[in-house]
């Protein structure tokens, strides 16, 4: 079992901030996540897409927030269990917590922060015959590791920002890519847009406007997919992966059977201090919601200070902690 002061449910920028800030209190934390990479969102679904809003930083690649976030939180030493859902919390006689995973890993903790974003995330599936037998045999919801569609046939699937994004990024690696999109016109942004447009006209990619992957077709594996363009002509083209990237549906999952006050998907939380209904339980970031609530990251990090102020106050009952600011007292390591 892992023991720790905070278990943080959550990988996310916020989840990140904190680790920081509960290092700065001498807290240790340990953050669990269903996606097998840190960094939510800005990892999963827009990693290379600028960000206008994070104080200090005119523009920041998505990405590298995720980077800066764990450079920073490097002296605190945080543990991670990625690629595991938290599936029960389970509170103690003297009121600390087990959180149990979907894989059985066990985390005890004094307290717990919940800053699941939106959620845990699954992927919006295309409505075709037998696409799930071939999930992991060529069908793949999202790009972990580009490197395995080095010199491979693809077809991407979806007019939004993270399909965009993947064929600019792919299109350099695959030997063919084929981006298919059922409209006339893109949802992403428009630079990203212009950019594809550019590609098909140049001949770097090929593009199916005003089209649907209505088929797939492999012995075993996918080697084929059956387009349908303008509705009304199949064409088949032979591939080694089909990515469908119709972005990913938030979902509370199991956090909706622990007793939380819900309010219309979101955890109802006191602005105080971020915290649940449940003592030693806080929610901060998108998952949360009170009157006036903003789902921005800058948000989330305010709350991630305040959560780390009550959370020290359950940690270390019989201490008062003063304030310190990090430009005075610096940072500390935890050893």
């Amino acid at each position: 079992m892992i023991t720790t002061d905070i278990c943080i449910v959550g990988a996310g920028p916020v989840g990140l901030f904190a680790v920081f800030e509960a290092g700065l209190l001498k807290m240790r934390c340990h953050v669990v996540d269903a996606l097998p990479v840190v960094g939510g969102q800005l990892a999963e679904i827009y990693p290379k897409k600028p960000i206008y809003d994070i104080p200090g930083f005119p523009s920041i690649v998505a990405g590298e927030l995720v980077d800066n976030l764990m450079k920073q939180i490097e002296p605190f030493h945080p543990t991670f269990t990625l690629g595991e859902r938290v599936e029960t919390l389970d509170k103690q006689e003297d009121g600390s917590f087990v959180v149990k995973t979907s894989e059985g890993t066990e985390i005890s903790c004094k307290v717990v922060a919940i800053a699941g974003g939106l959620g845990s995330f699954e992927p919006r599936k295309p409505a075709i015959e037998s696409l799930e037998s071939f999930e992991g045999k060529g069908v793949s919801y999202m790009v972990r590791d580009p490197e395995v569609f080095r010199s491979k046939r693809i077809v991407v699937a979806g007019g939004g920002d993270s399909a965009l994004d993947w064929t600019i990024y792919l299109a350099g690696l695959a030997e063919e890519l084929t981006l298919v999109h059922r409209g006339s016109t893109f949802r992403g942004a428009p630079e990203s847009a212009e950019k594809v447009l550019s590609m098909a006209e140049e001949g770097h990619i090929k593009l199916l406007l005003k089209s649907n992957v209505t088929d797939v077709h492999g012995n075993g594996k996918l080697d084929a997919v059956t387009v349908l363009i303008d509705n009304e002509t199949e064409h088949k083209i032979e591939v080694d992966y089909f990515i469908p990237l119709f972005g990913l549906v938030p979902k509370l999952g199991p956090l909706e059977n622990w007793g939380l006050e819900l309010e219309k998907g979101a955890i109802v939380v006191n602005t105080l201090d971020y915290s649940t209904n449940i003592e030693g339980v806080f929610a901060i970031g998108d998952i949360n919601t009170y009157p006036g609530k903003l789902k921005l990251i800058l948000c989330g990090f305010h709350e991630s200070a305040l959560m780390a102020q009550s959370a020290y106050n359950i940690i270390y009952p019989d201490k008062k902690y003063v304030l310190k600011y990090t430009t005075v007292n610096g940072i500390q390591e935890l050893t």
